[in-house]
């Protein structure tokens, strides 16, 4: 009988213990589903956005097989001028200024020199003397032919003359070196008058680039007053490094495309190749000649030269349909109907409108060929909104 009591006991524990625990299990609520990561390089159109892309294969065409470096617009050595005065001085008149034409000839600025003045006192002086001596000799000369002096008298008046005509001869010599035209000297002579003010004459026609004095400035002969250059033909200068320097020869085509004029379709011929490599950069400097009537290429622009070589077939696609990002290029391949991925690429050169392809799509593979930025845009925006 008690074992009996027992075994219901444990039977009725048994049973609330299992009431106990099914009515737990129905207050647990269900597991949720973690939701599914967005693949944030994957996008997937709408109609609107549809009808903005051109999805097609890349193209293969003839590519110029060509080196490409960077380049700058210089200035044509030889059309440009370092302006100085040949004498010490103090500038008083500024008649010229940077971005003015001049022609040669012109006065860019008036200089006050003492020591120009003590140079043309000097010739003066020494004409002077050179012209007594004259007189002093032909009287000589009259007098022995009158037999009244002695010959002895007139050899020493004539080396008198011939010391005071080296004298004069000496200091008009220097005041050429000074700067004073044969017109301005005869003038001097007839005067004796004394000019201090000297004009600093531009030695070609061409534009003021630099102007280095101002007004109540002291300059010195080896100061460089004025650059002056002719800008009607600019060069064009790149530094090709030495590895890639062995083909290229003078007269070589080459393509110019300068940032700041995307409108300018520039070719030529390399018109200087440098026999030697610079032993600092290792680059062969090289030079194309470009006229410039209208002056709209200007010193120091910075430009790209393409040297062309032989054309080869490649595939290529367009510009449109490439996406930077990070120093790194991008395409969208299409996986589905509606459905593009972002994939990175390999590109070479450009070819007009359109970029070489190396690697990163394969055959029969279709890309946005057109409207890349907008869809790149789109999908920028719903990983932003996924990560909200």
């Amino acid at each position: 009988m008690k074992h009996t009591r027992s075994l219901r006991a444990f039977t009725l524990a048994s049973v609330l213990t299992l009431l106990v625990l099914t009515g737990c299990k129905k207050n647990v609520p269900p597991p949720v589903e973690a939701p599914t990561e967005q693949d944030p390089t994957t996008i997937s159109v709408t109609p609107d956005l549809a009808r903005q892309l051109k999805v097609g294969e890349p193209t293969v065409q003839e590519v110029a097989g060509s080196l490409q470096v960077a380049a700058r617009i210089d200035t044509d050595a030889s059309r440009i001028a370092r302006i100085g005065s040949p004498v010490a001085g103090r500038i008083i008149k500024l008649l010229a200024l940077e971005g003015q034409n001049v022609h040669r000839g012109a006065t860019l600025a008036t200089l006050h020199s003492t020591g120009l003045s003590d140079t043309q006192f000097s010739f003066i002086k020494a004409y002077s003397q050179q012209k007594l001596a004259e007189q002093a000799t032909d009287r000589a000369e009259q007098l022995v032919k009158a037999d009244v002096m002695g010959r002895a008298e007139l050899e020493r008046r004539r080396a008198e003359l011939l010391q005071a005509t080296a004298e004069a001869a000496a200091f008009r010599t220097q005041l050429r070196g000074l700067g004073m035209s044969d017109t301005s000297i005869r003038q001097l002579e007839n005067t004796r008058q004394l000019n201090p003010d000297y004009p600093v004459l531009s030695t070609i026609g061409g534009t003021v680039l630099e102007r280095k004095v101002t007004i109540g400035q002291i300059v010195q002969p080896a100061e460089i007053t004025f650059l002056v250059a002719d800008l009607s033909n600019v060069w064009v200068l790149a530094d090709v490094p030495e590895e890639s320097a062995g083909r290229l020869h003078k007269g070589m085509n080459v393509i110019v495309k300068i940032p700041a004029l995307p409108d300018q379709h520039v070719e030529g011929k390399l018109s200087y190749v440098a026999p030697i490599v610079d032993p600092v950069t290792r680059t062969v400097q090289v030079r194309m000649d470009l006229p410039n009537p209208h002056g709209i290429f200007k010193p120091a622009m910075l430009a790209g030269m393409t040297f062309l070589e032989h054309t080869e077939r490649k595939t290529t696609v367009p510009s449109t349909s490439v996406v930077r990002e990070e120093n790194k290029d991008y395409v969208f391949i299409q996986v589905e109907p509606t459905k593009f991925m972002l994939r990175e690429v390999s590109l070479g050169l450009e070819n007009g409108d359109d970029r070489v392809l190396e690697s990163g799509v394969g055959p029969g593979e279709k890309i946005v060929l057109d409207g890349a930025f907008h869809l790149n845009n789109q999908r920028k925006q719903n990983a932003i909104k996924g990560g909200q």
